[in-house]
C-alpha cells in the first residue's frame, strides 16, 4: 500500500495549519488560523459533494502490481484492487484515463478511500437493464449454461431464459445454443432480489409478425422465396417463409426419386423454393423445388430412343424388377423377365444390387407417363435363336430330368435352357395323371423335339413320339368293338374302373358298364390288381380311348349258356302254342287224378 505521505487526500497535518476545531475556547484566531479554517471548509465540502455508496468519475493516477490508484477529485484518491481488472483491461488502461468507480462507505486502515470498478460496472449495468426494461428495449444476451427449466444468460448480469421463451417452437437440443448471442426482451425484473427473466421468443414473434405482414402483401404464385425447413414428415417438409409456413411435398422436391425428405433436407436447412399455390383466405402455401430447374423428361424421347444402349445405376428393387437411374430425374425399369434369356429369375436381387452400374437396351419410352422400359438380356444375343437352329423339330435329344410337375417333366438340354415333356406326350396308350407314374427326377431319357417357340422361350419334347402311333392302325384292329379282353385293374374311381390290357394299353369301364346294381358301389366291388374280363364297347381313335363293358360281356355269356342248354335238349318246339299245350295237358292230368 502507499505511504501516508502519498495518501489519497493529501490533507495538511494538524500543527502545520491550525484548524478552527483546534483552538481552545477564547483563543484568538490569527490570519493563518483563518486560512486553516478555509481549508477545513473546503475539505468538508469535498465530502459533501462526493457521497459514499455512489458511482463517481475518477482519473487514473498510477497502475501498480497490487492495484490501480484513482483520483476522484479534490485530491481524494483511492486504490482499486488489481483483481477487478481483466488482462485486457490492464493492457488498455493508462495514466490519465477516466473510469467510473464505486465509492465504498468506509476507508481502509491507512485512511485511503476504498474504490471498486467491479461494483461500478454492476451498478451501471443494472441501471442500463432497468432502463431497457422500462422502455421495453431489446438487449443482447449470451447463453452461458443450461439449468433446470431453461438457460442462464449473460446480459452484463446473469438472467434467466425459460425454455418456453427460447424460440417460436420447442427446442430439442438446447445445449447447441450455449455460447451464442441473441437479441432478447426483459419480460420480468426484480432489482431487490436481482432476478431478471428474458424472452427471445418475444423478439422472434415481433420479427415474424413484421415479416409476415410484408410477405402476405407480396406473396404471389410463381415467386421464388427463401425459407428455413421447420419440420420433416414422410410426405414432405414444412418451410418457414418468415411468418408463414409452406408445404414442400415430396413429389415437388426433385425430378428424381426421393424415398424420404430427410434424404435431401434437415431441420434448419435454408432453401430457395417457388410458390406453386397460395390461398390468401387460409394462408396455405404449396411450394416447389424441382420447378426451379428444367424437367428432364421434356425431351427424354430424343435422348432415349428404342434399341439404343444406355448405362445407369440401380436405385431401387421391387418384386417385379429394378429401377435404373439414367440421369437425375429420369429412371427406367428393367422388368424381371428382361434380365436373362436363359434363367428363370425369381427376384431381381438374384441378378443386381442397389448401387450397381448396369448396361441395358431401351425397349420403349412413354414420355407422357414418364416410363422407360429397359432390357438387360438384350445386350447379348438371344440363345433361343441358336437353339432353334441347333435343335430343329424332329431332333432326338437325350437329357436328364431336372424337375417334375403335375403337367409334365423338364429336361435340361444345356445351361439355362430346358425342354418340357408334357404329361400327354409320355405314352400313347397309358392314362397318366402325373409324370411320376412313369418318370423319376434325375432319370436320363431320350426325347424328340416337337416344337420351339422363341417368343415364349419354350421347347416342347415328347417320348411317345419316338415310336409309331398305335392308334393309327394297330389298336383299332386289335381291339375291335365286341372283342373279349382280359386285363388288370390299375385304378378305381367313383365313375369307373381303369384297366391295363395285356400289351400295356389302358381302357376304362364306366360305372354304368360294370354290371353292378345299386346299392352296391364300384369302389367296394373292385380292387386294384384284380383280374377282369370284359368286352370292347367303344374305340375312339380321336380321343385315344377304349371303352369296356362287363355288363355286355355277362349278358352275352348268359345268352351263350342258354343257347348251349337248348342245344343240349335237341329240337324242341319253343313256340307259345306248344308251351300253352303243355300247361293245358298238366291241368288235365291233375283233374284226372282228382
Amino acid at each position: 500500500m502507499m505511504d501516508k505521505e502519498e495518501g489519497s487526500r493529501n490533507i495538511p497535518k494538524k500543527g502545520y495549519i491550525k484548524f478552527k476545531d483546534d483552538f481552545e475556547e477564547g483563543e484568538e484566531i490569527s490570519a493563518d488560523s483563518k486560512q486553516g479554517n478555509e481549508l477545513d471548509r473546503l475539505y468538508d465540502e469535498s465530502f459533501t459533494k462526493i457521497e459514499e455508496g455512489t458511482i463517481v468519475k475518477g482519473r487514473v493516477m498510477a497502475v501498480h502490481n497490487d492495484g490501480v490508484m484513482v483520483d476522484i477529485g479534490f485530491k481524494s484518491e483511492g486504490i482499486i484492487p488489481i483483481q477487478e481488472f481483466t488482462g485486457d483491461d490492464l493492457s488498455k488502461i493508462k495514466v490519465g484515463d477516466e473510469i467510473n468507480v464505486y465509492l465504498e462507505e468506509h476507508e481502509d486502515s491507512e485512511g485511503n478511500l476504498i474504490l471498486s470498478k467491479e461494483k461500478a460496472d454492476k451498478v451501471k449495468v443494472w441501471d442500463d437493464v432497468e432502463k431497457a426494461y422500462r422502455n421495453n428495449e431489446i438487449v443482447k444476451g449470451k447463453i452461458i449454461s443450461r439449468i433446470k427449466g431453461g438457460m442462464t444468460v449473460d446480459i452484463g448480469v446473469k438472467a434467466f431464459l425459460p425454455g418456453s421463451q427460447i424460440d417460436l417452437r420447442p427446442v430439442r437440443d438446447m445445449d447447441r445454443l450455449i455460447g451464442q448471442t441473441f437479441p432478447m426482451r426483459i419480460i420480468k425484473m426484480n432489482s431487490k432480489r436481482g432476478n431478471i427473466v428474458l424472452s427471445r421468443r418475444a423478439v422472434l414473434e415481433e420479427s415474424r409478425d413484421t415479416t409476415r405482414k410484408r410477405l402476405v402483401e407480396t406473396l404471389d404464385e410463381g415467386r421464388v422465396v427463401d425459407g428455413v425447413v421447420k419440420n420433416i414428415t414422410e410426405y414432405g417438409a414444412f418451410v418457414d417463409l418468415g411468418g408463414i409456413d409452406g408445404l414442400l411435398h415430396i413429389t415437388d422436391m426433385s425430378w428424381g426419386r426421393v424415398n424420404h425428405p430427410s434424404e435431401l433436407f434437415s431441420i434448419g436447412s435454408k432453401i430457395n423454393v417457388i410458390v406453386l399455390k397460395y390461398d390468401k383466405g387460409t394462408q396455405r402455401v404449396s411450394l416447389g423445388l424441382k420447378q426451379l430447374s428444367d424437367d428432364p423428361w421434356k425431351e427424354a424421347d430424343k435422348r432415349y430412343i428404342p434399341n439404343t444402349k444406355v448405362k445407369g445405376k440401380v436405385v431401387s428393387l421391387t418384386d417385379y424388377g429394378a429401377f435404373i437411374e439414367l440421369e437425375h430425374g429420369v429412371e427406367g425399369l428393367i422388368h424381371v423377365s428382361e434380365m436373362s434369356w436363359t434363367h428363370d429369375v425369381k427376384h431381381p436381387s438374384k441378378v443386381v444390387s442397389i448401387g450397381d452400374m448396369v448396361e441395358a437396351v431401351v425397349l420403349s419410352i412413354d414420355k407422357e407417363n414418364r416410363r422407360i422400359s429397359l432390357g438387360m438380356k438384350q445386350i447379348i444375343p438371344n440363345p433361343w435363336e441358336i437353339v432353334k437352329s441347333k435343335y430343329p423339330v424332329g431332333t432326338k435329344i437325350e437329357g436328364k430330368i431336372k424337375n417334375l410337375t403335375e403337367f409334365g417333366a423338364f429336361i435340361g438340354l444345356e445351361e439355362g435352357i430346358d425342354g418340357l415333356i408334357h404329361v400327354s406326350d409320355i405314352s400313347w396308350t397309358k392314362h397318366i395323371k402325373h409324370p411320376s407314374e412313369m418318370l423319376k427326377k434325375g432319370q436320363k431319357v431320350e426325347t424328340v423335339v416337337l416344337k420351339i417357340d422363341i417368343e415364349k422361350e419354350r421347347i416342347s419334347l415328347g417320348i411317345k413320339q419316338l415310336t409309331p402311333d398305335p392308334w393309327e392302325k394297330e389298336i383299332p384292329e386289335k381291339y375291335k368293338v365286341g372283342t373279349v379282353v382280359k386285363g388288370k385293374v390299375v385304378k378305381v374311381t367313383d365313375f369307373g374302373v381303369f384297366v391295363e390290357l395285356e400289351d400295356g394299353v389302358d381302357a376304362l369301364i364306366h360305372s354304368s358298364e360294370t354290371g353292378i346294381e345299386p346299392p352296391a358301389k364300384v369302389e367296394t366291388e373292385f380292387s386294384v390288381g384284380s383280374e377282369i374280363t370284359a368286352k370292347v364297347a367303344k374305340v375312339d381313335k380321336n380321343e385315344i380311348k377304349i371303352g369296356l363293358s362287363i355288363k355286355l360281356y355277362k349278358r352275352d355269356m348268359e345268352k351263350a349258356d342258354v343257347d348251349d342248354y337248348l342245344k343240349s335238349q335237341g329240337d324242341i318246339d319253343q313256340s307259345l302254342g306248344a308251351v300253352a299245350r303243355k300247361v293245358s295237358d298238366k291241368k288235365e292230368e291233375g283233374q284226372q287224378e282228382d
